[in-house]
């Protein structure tokens, strides 16, 4: 096997292409590998419009940008032709090896745009050696064609989670399909908050999508987050995952810290200390001193320790209904904590954003139950009025009178119940 059909092979080219010729130019750096492609003389194109076989009706050079040929930049040229249907009249045909108006061959798109998914397009195009420019082109249309695809009519539970982009506080809000299992990022946009959401539904609908039909969304405490739900998702309830409720209590926390430590000194190795888990007992030595020393001293920070700390009461509860009862003690008892200590005003913002997040997206907590409407978990039944939560699945309401979740009485049909 000779260079010829070797580059042959490697082009994967078919009648009637045929690799006509090659050059190799070593005075340029980097060094460029030139290949000159062209039809057997005589042969008939198919038409674009409806496949007929066609004479060439004229020729244009035309040049792609291939894949490197080892370390060389490798370039392929070829006379296209133009066909004259006499049904479609004249026509240029498209080359199987690169997509019309494209300057780069179908491999070389295909390199960059895996790529692209893992690195940054500015540095895949110091990487190519293209311009930034040429391969954001390449990447909308891509993701323009994907996105004309894209079947959004079985989104029914989305999680929502921002991310900084940059330094300045520029985020993006990234958008999941929950049900998805591989590739669940169905949307992404510049900024969060309820410009987010309402970007999210509009999109949704655009791609086959119902925003009245997603029932669940996965967020953080964010009140515009929360705000955007209920305004642009109207039939969704609001998921707070216990990672976000965590981190909006320990953010609250080293800001107490901080306005304290310009008051009075901390021990050292305290900072630490108050970032890590207790339960996963990975404390140094001295952090597990500092902690010590902290609440000995019934500082304030100790006390904003006590208050995030105290958080696993709830993570903590058996059933969905204990840890109900447990989130409103615990806002009960710790709001009346923070009240009489200016310095844990910050631990009073997480609070009512707990209270906030309970009230807008307690509703999951139920299990089903309509408190998005009414706030409360009260039917008539035949029996009288009881406090309870109904189970579609089951048929039957779980009676908060009644120990342990037991179901109470017979099941009872969905229409036998009424709001209050």
């Amino acid at each position: 096997m000779d260079g010829t059909q070797i580059l042959t092979l490697g082009l994967g080219l078919e009648a009637p292409w045929i690799l006509k010729n090659q050059y190799l130019d070593t005075a340029v750096s980097p060094h460029r590998l030139d290949l000159y492609v062209e039809a057997e003389r005589g042969s008939l194109y198919p038409c674009p419009e409806c496949g007929k076989a066609c004479q060439a009706h004229d020729f244009a050079d035309k040049t792609w940008r291939h894949l490197n040929f080892f370390q060389h930049h490798c370039y392929l040229h070829a006379r296209v032709p133009r066909t004259k249907c006499p049904d479609h009249g004249v026509k240029r045909i498209e080359v199987p090896w690169a997509r019309p108006g494209s300057d780069f061959t179908l491999l070389f798109e295909q390199a960059a745009m895996s790529l692209v998914k893992e690195m940054p397009v500015l540095a895949v195009s110091r990487q190519l050696e293209i311009s930034d420019k040429r391969l954001w082109r390449i990447v909308h249309h891509y993701v323009g064609r994907m996105l004309g695809e894209l079947d959004l009519s079985k989104v029914v539970t989305v999680g929502v989670d921002e991310t900084a982009s940059r330094r300045g506080h520029r985020y993006v809000t990234v958008f999941l399909d929950m049900q998805r299992k591989r590739e669940p990022v169905i949307f992404a946009v510049p900024g969060c908050g309820k410009d987010a959401i309402q970007a999210f539904s509009a999109f949704l609908a655009a791609h086959g999508g119902d925003p009245n039909n997603v029932v669940e969304v996965v967020c953080d405490m964010s009140p515009a987050f929360l705000s955007g739900v209920t305004e642009h998702l109207p039939k969704a309830e609001v998921t707070v995952d216990w990672f976000h409720i965590v981190q909006t209590f320990t953010k609250r926390l080293d800001e107490v810290r901080k306005k304290e430590r310009r008051e009075q000194g901390h021990p050292k190795s305290l900072r630490w200390a108050l970032l890590k888990n207790l339960d996963n007992k990975n404390l140094t030595p001295k952090q597990l001193s500092a902690l010590q020393e902290l609440v000995a001293d019934q500082s304030a920070t100790a006390d904003a320790w006590v208050i995030k700390e105290k958080l696993r009461w709830i993570q903590k509860a058996p059933t969905p209904r204990a840890a109900r009862w447990r989130i409103t003690n615990y806002l009960k008892v710790m709001q009346a904590a923070v009240s009489e200590k200016p310095l844990l005003k910050p631990m009073g913002k997480a609070l009512a954003t707990l209270e906030l997040a309970r009230r807008r997206g307690g509703q999951t907590l139920a299990l089903g139950t309509d408190e998005r409407k009414t706030g409360r978990n009260e039917w008539s039944v035949p029996s009288g009025s009881v406090t309870g939560t109904w189970l579609p699945e089951r048929g039957q309401l779980y009676r908060h009178d009644l120990p342990d979740w037991q179901p109470g009485g017979p099941p009872i049909r969905s229409g036998q119940i009424h709001v209050k």
